[in-house]
């Protein structure tokens, strides 16, 4: 290594060092706004952040684009625009760098393979209503939410990847009908599936069986106020974006609540683990087209699923 490659190395090293400090002193559960109000339209969703802690957010300054918030700055910047006539909903990353996004005007879900600059359509069906929010497990399958809001119902599919880089999809089967199905993610070890149903106001478990949602069961119905995305940690806990009580509501995986998180402003439409070490959660805010963020105790799920499984920051 040339003495100008270990300066260049040190200095990294000491950027990152000095990032999780100054991440690690901010207060736990505390939320603040990071960037300007403005940057997003009323259609803000879809958070998610890269390996290289990048955050990514759907409808930068108009309808069918993507924002992107670099690692340590305050602002966003243009990363893409979606084909003429598609809107993102939600987008998340994969263990290979792939970024997904749920396109829910096309009804597509579009995939944006490392290093390109335009997507190409990962999948696509006409019996989609939306898509909506997605979970992504370990080995690359997706879980679509599906809301047809008019007739206050939904479903959920699961998108498989095929050899030739696309995904094979079908909605999922269960013993219960579905509310307006919306937030949607999975437990750690990925055996269980949450959805949060926006019109009843209750988050369901289910039991993943293949193409089947078995074992239906009620994790919690709040007595007001709708529910929009949710994400897990590592620990199984599951956080709720509260819109229009303005708060995330941590929740056990059996339901009873843990913390209730004040937010800045009261529209929260979804939320999603960085920073270094991935306990920072980024919310995205419908009330004034903007993104705040907390500190956490532990990370999250999708943020320990891009790294090693021995990564000391995911144990």
């Amino acid at each position: 290594m040339t003495v100008t490659a270990r300066a260049w190395r040190l200095i990294g090293l000491a950027f990152v060092c000095f990032a999780l400090s100054s991440a690690t002193a901010q207060p736990l559960f505390e939320s603040s706004q990071l960037t300007p109000k403005g940057e997003y339209t009323f259609g803000i969703e879809g958070p998610a952040v890269n390996a290289a802690g990048d955050l990514y957010v759907v409808n930068h300054l108009r309808q069918g684009t993507i924002g992107r918030v670099a690692a340590g700055a305050t602002r966003s910047e243009l990363f893409a625009e979606l084909p003429l006539g598609s809107v993102g909903v939600s987008t998340r990353f994969g263990r290979d760098g792939r970024m997904y996004v749920a396109d829910y005007k096309g009804h597509n879900i579009f995939v944006f393979d490392p290093g390109a600059a335009a997507p190409r359509v990962y999948f696509h069906s006409d019996s989609f209503n939306q898509p909506n929010d997605m979970a992504l497990a370990r080995d690359g399958t997706l879980y679509a939410s599906d809301p047809h809001w008019r007739r206050r119902d939904g479903q959920v599919w699961r998108v498989m990847p095929d050899a030739d880089g696309t995904g094979r999809g079908e909605p999922m089967t269960t013993e219960r009908k579905f509310g307006t199905t919306n937030g949607i993610d999975l437990s750690p070890d990925e055996t269980t599936l949450y959805v949060a149903e926006s019109e009843t106001r209750a988050i369901w478990a289910y039991r993943i069986e293949g193409w089947k949602l078995a074992a239906p069961r009620l994790v919690k119905k709040f007595p007001d106020f709708s529910i929009d995305g949710l994400r897990t940690d590592i620990d199984g806990r599951i956080y709720v974006a509260r819109i229009l009580k303005g708060t995330i509501e941590v929740l056990a995986p059996d339901g009873k609540a843990i913390r209730d998180i004040a937010l800045t402003a009261r529209e929260p439409t979804n939320l999603a683990f960085g920073g270094p070490d991935g306990k920072t959660v980024y919310v995205t805010q419908r009330k004034g087209g903007f993104i705040e963020t907390f500190r956490v105790d532990r990370p999250g799920r999708e943020f320990c699923l891009q790294r090693d499984k021995g990564d000391p920051a995911c144990r």
